[in-house]
């Protein structure tokens, strides 16, 4: 399937192909905020998409894809199982606590579990 615009819990999400092209350059992530603006208020990746270096926060490739979703006032979910990640990395398993206390960046494991967050208005 190609990245579509979803409707999901009454909220606009442009849901990512987990076989689309991989996002290892803040410039494909730009695609991907590009794409939003068809109408989108959520970008939902899965974790397989991202480079291996989005994890490592040493590379600091995560928070510059953060600060753009942010700076272009999109939601990004990174979607997917990334306990091997979190059981490597203590700041990344705060970087995720953290994140999914607030409003800009969640981390989820599943569709289900996006689906959970936008409907209690998270």
């Amino acid at each position: 399937m190609p990245d579509l615009i979803q409707e999901r819990a009454g909220v606009p999400v442009l849901v990512c192909d987990p076989a689309g092209p991989p996002v290892a350059t803040t410039e494909q992530a730009l695609d991907l905020i590009g794409a939003a603006f068809a109408g989108a208020e959520v970008v939902a990746v899965p974790a397989s998409r991202l480079d291996p270096s989005f994890f490592s926060l040493g590379t600091r490739f995560a928070g510059e894809i953060m600060q753009k979703f942010v700076n272009y006032r999109l939601r990004l979910v990174v979607v997917g199982d990334i306990t091997a990640h979190l059981a490597a990395s203590t700041a990344l398993r705060a970087l995720v606590t953290e994140s999914n206390r607030h409003d800009h960046v969640w981390f989820v494991p599943d569709l289900d579990a996006l689906d959970a967050r936008l409907s209690a208005g998270a």
